[in-house]
Protein backbone atom coordinates (compact mmCIF):
# COMPACT_ATOMS: atom_id res chain seq x y z
CA UNK A 1 0.00 0.00 0.00
CA UNK A 2 1.65 3.18 -1.20
CA UNK A 3 -1.04 5.72 -2.06
CA UNK A 4 -4.41 7.03 -0.97
CA UNK A 5 -5.82 5.31 -4.05
CA UNK A 6 -4.59 1.97 -2.65
CA UNK A 7 -6.46 2.70 0.58
CA UNK A 8 -9.59 3.53 -1.40
CA UNK A 9 -9.28 0.20 -3.21
CA UNK A 10 -8.86 -1.63 0.11
CA UNK A 11 -12.01 0.01 1.47
CA UNK A 12 -13.83 -0.77 -1.76
CA UNK A 13 -13.13 -4.49 -1.21
CA UNK A 14 -15.26 -4.19 1.94
CA UNK A 15 -18.01 -2.25 0.19
CA UNK A 16 -16.99 1.18 1.44
CA UNK A 17 -16.77 4.12 -0.94
CA UNK A 18 -16.10 7.50 0.64
CA UNK A 19 -16.74 10.77 -1.14
CA UNK A 20 -18.29 13.78 0.55
CA UNK A 21 -16.66 16.44 -1.60
CA UNK A 22 -14.25 17.72 1.04
CA UNK A 23 -10.79 16.14 0.77
CA UNK A 24 -10.00 16.56 4.46
CA UNK A 25 -13.31 15.03 5.53
CA UNK A 26 -12.82 12.16 3.07
CA UNK A 27 -9.40 11.38 4.55
CA UNK A 28 -10.70 11.51 8.11
CA UNK A 29 -13.57 9.17 7.25
CA UNK A 30 -11.14 6.78 5.57
CA UNK A 31 -9.01 6.78 8.72
CA UNK A 32 -12.07 5.93 10.78
CA UNK A 33 -13.09 3.12 8.43
CA UNK A 34 -9.60 1.61 8.32
CA UNK A 35 -9.47 1.66 12.13
CA UNK A 36 -12.83 -0.10 12.30
CA UNK A 37 -11.67 -2.76 9.83
CA UNK A 38 -8.58 -3.38 11.96
CA UNK A 39 -10.60 -3.57 15.18
CA UNK A 40 -12.88 -6.09 13.48
CA UNK A 41 -9.77 -8.09 12.52
CA UNK A 42 -10.54 -7.82 8.80
CA UNK A 43 -7.14 -6.34 7.88
CA UNK A 44 -3.72 -7.14 9.26
CA UNK A 45 -1.56 -4.83 11.32
CA UNK A 46 0.85 -4.00 8.46
CA UNK A 47 -1.96 -2.75 6.22
CA UNK A 48 -3.47 -0.85 9.13
CA UNK A 49 -0.22 0.87 10.07
CA UNK A 50 0.66 1.79 6.48
CA UNK A 51 -2.85 3.11 5.82
CA UNK A 52 -2.76 5.24 8.97
CA UNK A 53 0.66 6.62 8.09
CA UNK A 54 -0.44 7.59 4.58
CA UNK A 55 -3.74 9.05 5.72
CA UNK A 56 -2.21 11.10 8.51
CA UNK A 57 0.43 12.50 6.13
CA UNK A 58 -2.28 13.51 3.66
CA UNK A 59 -4.45 14.96 6.42
CA UNK A 60 -1.52 17.10 7.58
CA UNK A 61 -0.90 18.29 4.00
CA UNK A 62 -4.55 19.34 3.70
CA UNK A 63 -4.47 21.16 7.05
CA UNK A 64 -1.28 22.98 5.98
CA UNK A 65 -2.93 24.00 2.69
CA UNK A 66 -5.93 25.44 4.51
CA UNK A 67 -3.67 27.41 6.87
CA UNK A 68 -1.89 29.04 3.93
CA UNK A 69 -5.15 30.39 2.48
Amino acid sequence: MKTIYDIQQLLKQFGTIIYVGDRLADLQLMESEVTELFRSQLIDIKDYQMALLLLRQEIQKEIDKKKKR
